[in-house]
């Protein structure tokens, strides 16, 4: 053996130690995998007290965690992954998103995880007096007001262009349990609000999608972000809040309204496609970026072929198609485009039409046709694991990394 190479073999039996790793770890997650699949009604019947209990998402995986040492990462570990750019991290929440696919998958399992997701959150039924009193709530990312009957809800980071992450989910998802909890709101209206940040000063936003320094640091975690997100504020407004209050329903579910000013790139556009009138300013744009940033735009891949056609679709999810308000294509989305000075009129106007006893029995039916909820599980328990390989892929910490310098 020469000295060069005898000065690369340490190198070379890294990779190889490395590749043997990678080996053994993708054989355990092969055997997690059969394992939940095999035994998740069980699995879940003893976590929830034969499905008497119900626990949101991050309250079952820290139970799985105790009650199924190596099922699931321990909370220990998932603290040091928290600490961690995500670049840097072990990928443990891959090992949640097994879990949790296998869980979903479920066919008595899955629906009454997705239960416990649409019951009202501790800290909205805390703030419940205080709205009811006051009819304002003001938190950091979202501010609440009541008017006349109206639940107006203002995305209010205006100095990320309300770009998303925990916070604003967490903040979303208690003004969205209040408006439906309160007996006085009829109809609900979600819009950004004016922006500090210098490219938009004094200009209203709607929404820039995830945060991707947030992203890059290691701060968008898959159970109390992108899963919350979707099962959570998310299907309460296109659903409603499961409350059991009536046997004319077990859901408390309202109208909801969405006006865009200048842009909803992401999560922006992705909320928009369960509102059920979307007004947008005529210069405004529309964007699932996901071929750019190279995860999973939420359940946008399965209502946007069934809302703006299949080729649609896949133009804007697979090849970043931006979307102009004003366009024929952005119209399967945007019910109502004005200018932008008319955007104030325009929203008394579409409100007023939402507001009726009528409607809200007539969007229930729409919408449980469309998305059948069994329809929307499927797709969730493949999207908790897709989503988890792929916030840990090696192209997206590399772009995220180069998108999160000096970007929103």
């Amino acid at each position: 053996m020469t000295k060069d190479s005898a000065a690369l073999a340490p190198g070379l039996d890294l990779r190889a130690l490395a590749g043997e790793a990678h080996r053994v770890d993708d054989e355990i997650r092969a055997m997690r995998a059969a394992f939940v699949e095999a035994h998740a009604e069980e699995i879940y019947a003893e976590l929830t007290d034969g499905r008497t209990r119900y626990l949101r998402i991050d309250e079952l995986v820290r139970a799985a965690a105790l009650a199924f040492p190596g099922l699931v990462p321990s909370e220990e570990q998932m603290a040091a992954e928290r600490s961690r750019p995500q670049a840097e991290k072990e990928g443990r929440e891959i090992d949640q998103g097994i879990f949790l696919r296998g869980i979903l998958r479920a066919p008595k399992a899955g629906p009454h995880l997705l239960d416990a997701m649409l019951r009202p959150t501790a800290r909205a039924q805390r703030l419940l007096p205080e709205f009811l009193e006051t009819g304002v709530v003001r938190m950091e990312a979202v501010r609440l007001e009541r008017r006349d009957g109206v639940a107006h809800l203002t995305l209010c980071r205006d100095d990320c262009l309300n770009a998303e992450d925990a916070q604003q989910v967490d903040d979303m998802e208690t003004a969205v349990d209040l408006v439906l909890l309160d007996p006085s709101v009829r109809v609900g209206l979600l819009r950004g609000g004016v922006m500090s940040h210098p490219r938009y000063l004094g200009r209203r936003v709607f929404c820039a999608g995830i945060n991707l320094k947030k992203l890059s640091s290691g701060d968008i975690p898959l159970v109390d972000f992108l899963l919350r997100r979707e099962t959570g504020y998310i299907q309460k407004i296109f659903r409603g809040l499961l409350t059991d209050d009536s046997w004319h329903s077990r859901f408390t579910d309202k109208p909801w309204m969405a006006a865009v000013d200048s842009f909803a790139i992401g999560g922006g556009t992705q909320l928009l496609l369960v509102f059920d009138h979307v007004l947008a300013a005529s210069d405004a744009y529309l964007s699932l970026p996901a071929a750019k940033e190279g995860i999973i735009p939420g359940v946008s891949n399965f209502r946007l072929s069934r809302i703006a056609g299949p080729r649609v679709a896949r133009q804007v999810i697979l090849g970043g198609r931006k979307l102009k308000a004003d366009e024929p294509d952005a119209r399967a989305i945007v019910d109502e485009v004005v200018p932008p000075e008319e955007m104030d009129a325009a929203i008394d106007s579409a409100l007023a039409r939402l507001d009726g006893e009528a409607v809200a029995a007539n969007r229930r039916m729409v919408n449980l046709a469309e998305e059948p909820p069994e329809e929307f599980r499927r797709y969730l328990a493949e999207f908790a694991l897709q989503q988890a390989l792929r916030i840990y892929g090696a192209d997206v910490i590399g772009k995220v990394g180069r998108f999160a310098v000096g970007s929103r």
